[in-house]
């Protein structure tokens, strides 16, 4: 056990955002999203029994997010066909989150077309695999300098 450390980041995940860099980003993903297909060179973290709320408020408390890029948070925007169909609060709520540890609040957050959001996916170094049942539910985050 380490104090002051959320008890939700487990060792392997610490050691994984330890070992991140400057520019270096993760997906915190939904139960819907193909974390093993998108992860394939990247490392993949199952935490299955949480939501990606209570994740990224935990490693928002020990992760910087990165000062030199306008938008270091990135949503998955809604397909055309979802647009007024599918109703998304869970963004609110990440921008609730975000505005906690970083002063940008939701001007540090941006949505991305779906299949460019999936390229990117491809390059991060960590895909967080959780249990989250939202749909659109998916966030990116970019990580700054300590």
């Amino acid at each position: 056990m380490l104090k002051g450390i959320p008890p939700i980041l487990a060792p392997e995940l610490l050691k994984v955002l330890c070992e991140m860099g400057h520019s270096d980003r993760l997906v915190i993903a939904d139960g819907n999203f193909p974390s093993h297909t998108m992860g394939k060179n990247a490392i993949v973290i199952r935490m299955d029994g949480h939501g990606v709320p209570e994740i990224l408020d935990a490693i928002l408390q020990v992760f910087p997010l990165d000062a030199y890029t306008d938008t270091p948070v990135q949503l998955m925007q809604l397909m055309d066909r979802d647009v007024g169909k599918i109703e998304t609060p869970i963004w609110d709520t990440y921008k609730e989150i975000i505005a906690k540890y970083d002063e940008r609040g939701a001007k540090a957050v941006t949505n991305i077309d779906r299949f460019q959001f999936y390229d990117e996916a491809k390059e991060v170094y960590c895909i967080i695999a959780t249990g989250e049942t939202a749909v659109y539910a998916n966030v990116m985050l970019q990580k700054g300098v300590v």
